[in-house]
Parts: C-alpha cells; structure tokens; sequence
C-alpha cells in the first residue's frame, strides 16, 4: 500500500533524481511486494512487519536510514564509503552505476526482513 502522502513525495522528487529513487523502490517491492509505503521523517518509509527503512532523496542520491549491521546482506562491508555510520547508508547517483540489483535487493530484503 502506497499512502497518499508518500506518493506525493514521490511526485515531487526533482526528475534528475528520480531514478534512483525509482530504482530503489522497485527493487523493495521486488524484496517485499507486500511492503507498505507511508511518509515518515517527511521521506518514504517502507514497512514490513515491525521493520522500517527510511530512504531520503538528496543532492547526492539516496540515503537509507533504519538499517543497522549485521542486516544488511554485507553491504556495508563491501562498500564501506556508503557507510555514513549513526545507522545511515549514502548512495550517490554516481556509485549507485556500480551496484548491482542483485547486491541492492539484498541489503533491502535483509534491512526489511523480520
């Protein structure tokens, strides 16, 4: 489910930073297709049960905020500059062309999963 309210945010995000974003929320509903989609801390929040990611759009690209060690697939280990640390990953449009789907899919489902 998609509130009203997430989706305009989505509608509002800056064109040049949209795919990324879109990126990033196809590859959720891949990992959850039963996720919900609610605006939290005024960005998308993505809902699984009790587990929430937070996925901010910025200048830079996306940041992820609500993930921590430990389940996030190794993500953090084998991209260490996206650890920005205090719980929030940074994906720069830039670095994002070297990330497969696969390795994205994976840090959402294990970030998403009970």
């Amino acid at each position: 489910m998609l509130t009203d309210e997430a989706q305009a945010y989505i509608d509002g995000i800056d064109p040049s930073r949209r795919p990324l974003f879109d990126r990033v929320h196809r590859l959720v509903l891949e990992a959850h297709p039963g996720a919900d989609v609610v605006l939290a801390y005024r960005m998308p929040t993505y809902v699984v049960g009790d587990r929430r990611l937070h996925v901010g759009v910025w200048k830079h690209g996306v940041s992820f905020y609500g993930w921590t060690h430990g389940r996030d697939a190794g993500f953090a280990a084998r991209h260490p500059t996206c650890d920005s640390g205090k719980g929030t990953l940074r994906l720069t449009t830039a670095y994002a062309e070297q990330v497969p789907d696969d390795e994205l899919r994976a840090l959402l489902f294990a970030t998403l999963s009970p």
